[in-house]
């Protein structure tokens, strides 16, 4: 999907999960490209309709990217650089109550 113009090797790989599911990623690559080039392409859904979401701008300007990261809800993936044992969750509608970010 994505093609680096580096070398495969330049970069150390680090291992996150989605959901449970391994996934590597180049060191320096945001979240939404590694889940992008894992075959990743819903990312949540509007609340409202229900309407499939994927990352449009890869520049925090869209907001069609948020995932949850670590526990933390909407999380804007695009703006997020991969960590090793990073835990992510596609979100399924709006937020949980009490929840401010």
């Amino acid at each position: 999907m994505f093609r680096p113009i580096e070398p495969s090797n330049a970069r150390a790989t680090v291992t996150l999960h989605l959901e449970g599911r391994p996934i590597s990623a180049r060191a320096g690559d945001t979240l939404a490209i590694a889940l992008l080039n894992a075959g990743v392409l819903r990312f949540r859904q509007t609340a409202v309709s229900g309407q499939p979401r994927a990352p449009m701008c890869l520049m925090g300007v869209c907001f069609d990217c948020l995932v949850e990261v670590d526990g933390q809800q909407n999380v804007q993936s695009c703006m997020t650089e991969v960590r090793d044992g990073m835990q992510v969750r596609l979100p399924t509608g709006a937020r949980r109550a009490g929840d401010r970010a």
